[in-house]
């Protein structure tokens, strides 16, 4: 990966903060960018590396999306990896399905579906004339299992799962190639807020439904991530991988 030129959103914190933070430690390019202001992110990737791009990104508009690209491309020449990371989940306020407010519902798709489709179009037209890249959309253990009080966020996921195959599809043939991660609830900040005062309890059941029965922290996924991104996945694309501790068997 090194030298590898690699954009990163929902980088503010978090998952999409130790994306960006791992993918630096092994020599790669890096792009960061979120609504919110990514200056921790940034702190942390100045002790690694200079080869950084912090931006300000709205997944929601499509220019902007085309503008991340853009300042990529000046600054590095190319874009080797998308890691669409940008997603509401701690903000939303669980509730039963057809007590969801129909904002939230719509805001919710609007980041995590259309949002994952904007940065997508507007890396491929680079990718298609590098003929070559990978695009790794994080979707979410919820699409598959059903997740609870939680409708608008499992069906978001579930369409990126969707979205993930007919992409891989439409670009194999530039080869560039298009895969999903799927995690079980990830120890951070976002589902913490999600889970509210009854996080820790909420963890533990979890874990328990697990084969491997332990939370899911942040260390655990981004191998996963690396793994996607580089050569030793190269005949790989289409799939959902899950990091979930073994709680759906595909």
């Amino acid at each position: 990966m090194k030298d590898k030129v690699v954009i990163i959103t929902g980088a503010a914190r978090g998952l999409g903060q130790k994306y960006a933070i791992e993918f630096a430690k092994i020599g790669a390019k890096i792009v960061f960018a979120d609504i919110n202001s990514c200056s921790d992110t940034e702190n942390k990737i100045k002790e690694l590396t200079d080869n950084f791009l912090n931006l300000s990104l709205d997944v929601t508009n499509y220019e902007s999306c085309k503008s991340l690209v853009s300042s990529a491309k000046e600054k590095f020449g190319r874009v080797d990896v998308l890691v669409n990371n940008a997603a509401l989940y701690g903000a939303l306020k669980s509730s039963r399905f057809e007590d969801i407010d129909e904002n939230q519902w719509d805001r919710a798709m609007n980041v995590n579906v259309k949002g994952m489709w904007n940065c997508c179009r507007a890396v491929a037209p680079i990718m298609r004339e590098q003929k070559s890249g990978s695009i790794i959309n994080i979707a979410s253990l919820a699409a598959l299992y059903g997740m609870p009080y939680a409708a608008d966020y499992a069906t978001s996921k579930a369409a990126v799962l969707g979205l993930t195959k007919v992409i891989a599809r439409e670009l194999g043939k530039d080869s560039i190639r298009v895969n999903a991660v799927a995690p079980s609830m990830v120890r951070t900040d976002s589902a913490e807020e999600f889970l509210g005062e009854k996080a820790e309890r909420g963890f533990e059941v979890i874990s328990k439904g697990q084969i491997l029965q332990k939370t899911l922290e942040v260390d655990d996924i981004y191998g996963t991530v690396l793994y996607l991104a580089g050569d030793q996945s190269k005949f790989v694309t289409g799939q959902t991988i899950m990091v979930d501790g073994g709680s759906v068997l595909l």
